[in-house]
This record gives structure tokens, C-alpha cells and sequence, in this order.
């Protein structure tokens, strides 16, 4: 049997895993799932439509699958979805998607939400990425991976955060933020490359000299869009094949690149 304390609610809908454990306080909602050595610590809400995979752990007032925070949401069913191996500390909220957009809010696996932040409605975040405390990440953003997000930013609304990039804390993101690049202020600049995060992850000096060439390309050449792209295309892809995720930010981009 799933170790669940007497004092949580539990929907007769919800689907728990024998080895998780439910704490104090706790309410599980209609047509929620929680996966095997999944902890809710006590005080956490998960209020329906959500599914949850293994080995997650939600610390206090943590709310999860709560309606979307949009004034077009009339009820529908929407859903939340959480893989395996997250941390998601004190009072987060986790909002469920809407039918004007693919009806879900998806997190991937190992990430750590820090305390107080928010993700809002139909928001796509991968694996291994970090969101400092205050974080505030509006409706529709797509977040990558391995990225970092400093304490007290807000991003916009559509907004994409690329892989292997970071985000000063304190930051305003109104653009979207290229793979592997350092972005901070209000509103953001680029000022160079994650540096530090590709040599904790141990990439070479080749591979980091390389990056830096395409950086200078991309934000301090004085070319355009198009002609920096033929240089990455032509001179640098064919020597690192990292180059490739910096193109797709370049192309991808719905909103223009933070510079």
C-alpha cells in the first residue's frame, strides 16, 4: 500500500503508486496520477488533471495542476504533466494548459524549481534545468535544457530559453535567449557565453573555442542574421556540431534573439 498519512485527502479517482508517499495535509484531486517513490512532504495540493512520474519530491504549499491563471479558460479539460527526478521546493505553482494552445504544460525530468516559482499555462520545460527562487515564467515559454535561471526573472509570454544558457537573476526576458549564451539585465543583454557551465560539464577547449567564434558572429560582427548564419553553416558546423543548436535559435526564433 502507498504510504499515505491519515490526514490527506485523496480523490477515489487518483492513481497512486504503492512506494509513493503521500505526507500530512496533503490533497491529491480527481484524475491525478503519482508515480512510484514520488513524495508529497505535507501541505502540498495537487488539484486534478496532472500526472506525475517517479522518484519527484514537492515540498510545502507547493500547488500543482492548479487552472490556468487565463481569462479565455471556461472549464476545459486540460492537463499538467511532470516526469521523473524533479525537486519542486516551497509554494511553486504548477498551472495546467488551455485549449487555445495544445492543452498541457509539460516538465520534463530533473529539474529543480526553487522556492516560489511559477510556471504558467501551456509551458514546455526539459530536463536538467534550474529556476532559482521567484522565478516567473509566463503562458506558452519553452525552456530547454541544462539551463539556469537566476532568481527574481520574468519571462515573457512565448518566449523560448535555449539550451545550455543562462539568465542573470533579477532579469526581464522580452526576446528568446540563444542556446548557450549568458543573458542578464532589464530588459536582458547577451554578455558572452555560459562559459563556466560548459567547463563544469568538461567540454573541451576546442569545443568552447569554437562556440565563442560563433558568438562573435552571431552578436559582435556587425553581420546580419542571414549572413551570420552561412558563416555557422559554412565554417563552424562542420568543426562542432554544437553549432547546430546556436542555428536553430537563430531560425527557431519567434520573437528575435536576446543581443
Amino acid at each position: 500500500m502507498s504510504q499515505i498519512h491519515p490526514t490527506a485527502l485523496i480523490s477515489p479517482t487518483a492513481q497512486i503508486d504503492e512506494t509513493a508517499i503521500i505526507g500530512p495535509y496533503c490533497i491529491v484531486g480527481d484524475e491525478v496520477s503519482i508515480g512510484a517513490h514520488t513524495v508529497l512532504h505535507r501541505h502540498v495540493v495537487v488539484t486534478k488533471l496532472t500526472r506525475i512520474g517517479a522518484h519527484n519530491q514537492f515540498y510545502q504549499f507547493a500547488s500543482i495542476g492548479e487552472d490556468p491563471q487565463d481569462l479565455k479558460y471556461a472549464g476545459e479539460r486540460t492537463w499538467l504533466e511532470i516526469g521523473d527526478y524533479n525537486t519542486i521546493r516551497e509554494a511553486c505553482s504548477l498551472h495546467r494548459g488551455t485549449a487555445q494552445d495544445s492543452e498541457l504544460t509539460k516538465i520534463g525530468s530533473h529539474n529543480l524549481l526553487m522556492v516560489n516559482t511559477h510556471v504558467a499555462h501551456d509551458c514546455v520545460i526539459g530536463d536538467h534545468n534550474v529556476l532559482a527562487n521567484n522565478v516567473g515564467v509566463a503562458g506558452h515559454v519553452t525552456i530547454g535544457n541544462h539551463t539556469i535561471i537566476g532568481g527574481n526573472s520574468g519571462i515573457h509570454q512565448f518566449c523560448t530559453v535555449d539550451d545550455y544558457s543562462l539568465i542573470g537573476g533579477a532579469s526581464l526576458i522580452l526576446k528568446d535567449v540563444a542556446a548557450f549564451t549568458m543573458v542578464s539585465g532589464n530588459p536582458a543583454k547577451t554578455h558572452g557565453l555560459n562559459v563556466e557551465g560548459m567547463r563544469r560539464k568538461n567540454w573541451s577547449k576546442e569545443t568552447i573555442d569554437v562556440l565563442r567564434q560563433a558568438y562573435r558572429t552571431i552578436f559582435r560582427s556587425g553581420l546580419t542574421t542571414v549572413q551570420a548564419l552561412e558563416v555557422l553553416h559554412s565554417e563552424l558546423l562542420p568543426r562542432e556540431p554544437k553549432i547546430q543548436l546556436l542555428i536553430d535559435s537563430l531560425q527557431n526564433s519567434r520573437r528575435g534573439v536576446v543581443r
